[in-house]
């Protein structure tokens, strides 16, 4: 599988944790920034990201800020792209197999390393249900599409 995944300042340390976690799970991982703990903006990253797995370069995407609120907002503004912000285990599974989420964010200052890392396990483990969650995913992309012309 590969993973594009990126952060601004806040989620710099724990990008930096996670992406090693991967590797080590033989993942394939492209770093689309921050490369330091300088401030900088977290919509440079998530768009990055999110315009990456969108196009289909890569299967998921993860994205860190200091709170996770932030960069998900901009991820979310790219088509195609269901972002979603979790800080417990049970979302992380639900959000894949209701959601179908495609990226994944974090808040670097909220979520401790370890429950990240399971967190992450967890999500890219889940597999989408479909069934009756895939009405309510054609439902968002309905929205969407009335407003991404």
């Amino acid at each position: 599988m590969k993973i594009a995944i990126g952060s601004d300042h806040g989620g710099y340390e724990l990008k930096n944790l996670i992406k090693e976690h991967l590797l080590n799970k033989k993942l394939e991982v492209v770093d689309f920034g921050t490369e330091s703990t300088d401030s900088c903006d977290y919509a440079d990253y998530a768009q990055g990201v999110a315009e990456a797995v969108a196009k289909g370069d890569y299967a998921r995407g993860i994205l860190i800020c200091g709170t996770g609120i932030g960069i998900s907002i901009a991820a979310n503004k790219v088509p195609g792209i269901r972002c979603a912000l979790v800080g417990d285990c049970f979302s992380a599974k639900a959000t894949t197999e209701h959601n179908d989420s495609n990226v994944l964010a974090l808040g670097g200052r909220v979520v401790g390393p370890g429950l990240a890392l399971e967190i992450v396990d967890i999500w890219l483990s889940a597999t989408f249900q479909g069934g009756r969650h895939q009405k309510r995913i054609d439902k968002i992309t309905d929205i969407e599409s009335k407003y991404y012309k």
